[in-house]
């Protein structure tokens, strides 16, 4: 999981923009317009980031279509260290 999360946070193109992500569901859960709104981007970039990190693993979604949730995996919790580590060197 340390890989991914370098890969996804902190080597790609959109890392910085996921670590945003990452940071605001590590505040609280959060959908996916609630998102776009605190952070200032488009809904449809939001998404597109938390399909990403879905699909790495990073994090889960907890309920169905446009209301669910978002909050982190426990694989990614279970490596705090790294991920603050990558949090304070992207963002």
């Amino acid at each position: 999981m340390e890989g991914v999360l370098w890969y996804v946070l902190a080597s790609s193109r959109g890392g910085p923009t996921r670590a945003e992500l990452v940071r605001a569901l590590d505040e609280r859960p959060r959908n996916a317009n609630q998102l776009a709104e605190a952070l200032g981007y488009d809904y449809t970039t939001i998404r597109h980031h938390l399909d990403v990190l879905l699909d790495n693993g990073v994090v889960r979604r907890a309920g169905d279509d446009y209301g669910a949730v978002y909050l982190l995996t426990e694989q990614a919790e279970a490596n705090r260290e790294t991920l603050e580590e990558i949090l304070g060197t992207v963002l």
